[in-house]
């Protein structure tokens, strides 16, 4: 078994959504708490433990999802590991529980509450890809990415220092649910045809494009129009009040849906890539001025 025949099956990129989402997260937790009761080292391996935890459950749901879904990815991803033959279906179920484990074993390192909440975003990523299966159902696909990589991967990331309880990061978490709600719709352009024939309905196949880029577009930008009256309610502060103008990025990525189905030689469109900086960018600039206002 190729090393980069592995690499390929987990897709690198997208583990550096839970790998720079989760620092910016814990940072500006570690930040906001006001704590000053770790040393460097401390700090900085439990942020390595805590963050590479995360991008392993997020390597480990990538070779499961790949696994299972065999019949989809021969249609519309012939280049992936499995269906070219590199791997077996087999060997991904051994890889994504050889992840799950390695996942566990960081969480345990960091304490209970994060070992918990890694707990429960496994929960979801394992039953999206297999019984019963939500990858399968009209709006609960999209669901079943929004809550564990947006809410709970927020509130998981956050406990490694403060309360993930708190007004703060329950905002954050929710803002990052109903983001990503619309924006992993934008992976499955390229896939409609496949999904259809597959028996899975998405809004894509379900829809058509225009007004999934339309509904999409609408969660998206909602999400950080969210945070003005978030800030006024006085759940956010207001330094954090320039996060809107994302909302420039959010409708560029519904533009883009209807414009851009080529995949060039990537995995996906360009709205995919731009989704996934998009939350590249909220992250870091939650943390960026929470340090600098906090």
């Amino acid at each position: 078994m190729r090393l980069k025949t592995v690499i390929d099956l987990l897709r690198p990129f997208t583990l550096l959504a839970p790998l720079i989402v989760s620092c910016c997260i814990m940072i500006a937790s570690y930040e906001y708490t006001e704590r000053s009761d770790l040393s460097f080292s401390t700090l900085g391996f439990t942020i390595l433990f805590a963050s590479f935890s995360l991008a392993l459950l997020n390597g480990a749901s990538n070779a499961l999802n790949q696994a299972t879904d065999i019949r989809e990815d021969r249609l519309s991803k012939p280049f992936r590991p499995i269906p070219r033959g590199s791997l077996t279906s087999r060997d991904a179920c051994i890889i994504a529980s050889l992840l799950y484990v390695t996942a566990f074993i960081l969480a345990v390192c960091v304490h209970v509450l994060f070992l918990l909440l890694i707990s429960l975003i496994t929960v979801f990523t394992i039953t999206y890809s297999i019984s019963p299966r939500m990858k399968q159902y009209l709006f609960f696909n999209q669901l079943w990415v929004a809550i564990p990589r947006g809410l709970l991967g927020i509130l998981a990331s956050w406990s490694v220092f403060g309360n993930p309880f708190q007004p703060v990061p329950l905002a954050i978490g929710s803002i990052a649910a109903l983001f990503l709600f619309g924006g992993t719709t934008t992976k499955d352009v390229l896939d409609a045809d496949a999904d259809k024939q597959t028996g899975i309905h998405t809004l894509v196949n379900v829809c058509g494009i225009t007004k999934t880029a339309y509904i999409a577009g609408l969660c998206m930008t909602s999400a950080f129009l969210l945070i003005l009256p978030l800030v006024y309610l006085q759940v956010l502060d207001l330094y954090l009040l320039p996060l809107i103008m994302l909302v420039v990025l959010a409708a560029s990525i519904a533009w883009m849906m209807t414009h851009d189905h080529h995949t060039e030689r990537h995995e996906n469109t360009r709205s995919w890539r731009l989704m996934y900086a998009t939350y590249f960018i909220f992250a870091l600039g939650f943390a960026i001025l929470t340090i600098s206002f906090s």
